[in-house]
């Protein structure tokens, strides 16, 4: 199982980025796709999840509102569109996969859920 993450950069204070994340090495359909972020001194944290089956999304309350996940089934992979960014959003973004066999339509908010994660992409919000 490989989880790719792509997409980070350097942007100003209320661009944008989109982040990718192609998933491969097995059927993610009973899977759930999540966002993690991780800045300099401090913990993992949830960002964003999305149900490969069925759609449904959980976001942080720190980016309601301004990102949006979606998935893309034919291409296997899982977007993360950031936009009105702010230097507080500088981390680095992981991209995981929980198996979700249950299909419970619940929050996978703590890392422990997931099984399988991508190598992180870098991003920096400067101001």
């Amino acid at each position: 199982v490989q989880l790719q993450a792509s997409g980070g950069g350097l942007v100003q204070a209320g661009g944008s980025l989109r982040l990718s994340c192609a998933a491969s090495g097995r059927t993610f359909s009973s899977y759930v796709m999540g966002w993690f972020r991780q800045a300099p001194g401090k913990e993992r944290e949830f960002v964003s999840q999305i149900s490969w089956s069925t759609g449904k999304t959980y976001y942080a309350d720190s980016v309601k509102g301004r990102f949006t996940i979606s998935r893309d089934n034919a291409k296997n992979t899982v977007y993360l569109q950031m936009n009105s960014l702010k230097p507080e959003d500088t981390a680095v973004y992981y991209c995981a996969a929980a198996k979700n066999e249950a299909g419970l339509s619940v929050l996978f908010g703590s890392s422990w859920y997931y099984d399988y994660w991508g190598q992180g992409t870098q991003v920096t919000v400067s101001s």
